[in-house]
């Protein structure tokens, strides 16, 4: 090699050195350039490098205390409140017809008769629901003379009772059973007595307080809108005279006292609300 030619190397040598190392960050830089945009604002903000990632803080991804809140502490109380408001029913409105009995002394000197009134139920849920009931029956009194004056007269009786019902849960029992909706009924009621005698121009009002106990079932017809029942109750009944003997018109005491309970059986026809 003369001295020209090796002039000649050493002057292009320095330029394939740059070419060396110019060219393979060209060729990264080309296919960087080729490749989509994915380089967020935050990205190009901060001027990251290719291939560097940098997370992202999406706000929609915040916790937010109020996104999972439930009324309902369970599942089941959620599922309870579903299946009263598809098969429950709120109001009841009803008429009762039936009869009225007496017990012990009562039994003897007032004549059973038939009864009749109106109640509205409340419904708390499908098992409890809560009743205000006005009934009214009138009753024959005669106390046979024995030594003393015959006494007759009449009773007119007014009932307002205030109840709790339960209903039994039938889901386990058969069908038949099922469609019966058992229940038991308890409370106290009000009741105001009208006594008139025969040849008394005046009548005798007093009232006594009662304590209620019972049982019913009820069928449920026209897909529940309404229903037929039959209930069974007895009355705790303290008249104020019930250890007081019964004195007949000239002051000669018969020797009976007016001490006694009621019962009663009934029909019921509802309507649900």
């Amino acid at each position: 090699m003369n001295s020209t030619t090796r002039g000649q190397w050493l002057w292009c040598a320095p330029l394939v050195a740059a070419a060396i190392l110019v060219l393979p960050n060209a060729a990264h830089a080309r296919e960087w350039l080729h490749e989509p945009a994915l380089l967020t604002a935050t990205e190009s903000k901060l001027q990251v490098p290719p291939g560097v990632l940098v997370s992202q803080n999406d706000t929609d991804d915040a916790y937010d205390p109020f996104a999972d809140y439930s009324e309902f502490e369970e599942g089941m109380d959620e599922e309870e409140d579903i299946n009263f408001f598809r098969n429950g029913r709120l109001l009841t409105l009803g008429f009762i017809g039936g009869y009225r009995g007496w017990t012990q002394n009562l039994s003897s000197i007032y004549t059973g008769n038939g009864t009749f009134g109106l109640f509205l139920s409340y419904f708390f849920d499908l098992r409890f629901a809560i009743q205000l009931g006005y009934l009214t029956s009138d009753h024959t009194l005669v106390v046979k003379g024995n030594g003393f004056q015959p006494i007759q007269g009449t009773i007119s009786i007014s009932d307002l009772s205030l109840l709790l019902k339960y209903y039994f849960n039938t889901q386990n029992v058969t069908r038949g059973l099922a469609d019966l909706n058992p229940y038991i009924v308890g409370g106290f009621s009000q009741i105001y007595r009208t006594q008139t005698l025969s040849g008394v121009t005046e009548s005798s009002k007093d009232s006594a307080f009662g304590f209620d106990i019972g049982a019913g079932i009820e069928i449920p017809m026209m897909r529940n809108k309404m229903y037929l029942g039959f209930q069974g109750l007895y009355q705790l009944i303290s008249f104020a005279d019930e250890a007081r003997v019964i004195e007949d018109e000239l002051g000669v005491k018969t020797g009976v006292s007016p001490a006694g309970d009621s019962w009663l059986a009934m029909g019921i026809i509802g309507i649900n609300f």
